[in-house]
């Protein structure tokens, strides 16, 4: 006859064989474990009081970005308007009027920086869009993972992984009316 583990510890002898005493297992005799017993303040570890902390930015994590909108961004209070690239630890306006105009000219300060990024985070407005794939091709030569989104996508792609503490930039359009969340 197979018996668990746990069956086996708390199996006692008696004159009609083997039978399961559950008073003697641990998760019965404990007080803290028996749906009777009330936890209270006398209770320690067991006992603390539900508080709220207010979250704050921990010391070094890179930036966040808080909202958007069709006129721009708010990144960690910062109001930026229009197109931007996000380099840690720099908001830069980002000369760029549509994804038609991400070019290899207009992502040379994406390589260009020291430390290297590792994954550059494109929203590309609205929707997500195909990038000149010779842009692809260049970053990807520099060692650099593209994301390519669209803007509401991105912002929370580039939150995620700058939380993670990832060496991470973004090159953002403001997307227009119809998906905007404030």
């Amino acid at each position: 006859m197979a018996v668990s583990m746990c069956a086996r510890l708390f199996l006692q002898r008696s004159s009609q064989g083997l039978r399961l005493n559950p008073l003697t297992s641990p998760a019965f005799t404990s007080p803290f474990l028996s749906r009777a017993h009330r936890l209270g303040p006398s209770d320690d570890e067991m006992y603390q009081r539900t508080t709220v902390s207010i979250m704050q930015k921990e010391p070094g994590a890179g930036a966040m970005i808080h909202s958007y909108s069709p006129r721009g961004f708010n990144i960690d209070g910062n109001r930026v308007f229009g197109p931007c690239a996000l380099l840690p630890p720099a908001i830069l306006q980002w000369n760029v009027g549509s994804y038609k105009d991400i070019t290899v000219e207009s992502m040379a300060l994406f390589h260009m920086l020291e430390p290297r990024i590792e994954v550059l985070v494109l929203g590309t407005g609205g929707r997500s869009e195909r990038i000149d794939p010779k842009v692809l091709a260049l970053l990807k030569s520099k060692g650099i993972a593209v994301e390519v989104q669209d803007t509401p996508n991105a912002c929370a792609t580039f939150n995620f992984l700058s939380s993670e503490r990832r060496v991470v930039a973004a090159g953002l359009i403001p997307p227009p009316i119809s998906t905007e969340l404030e």
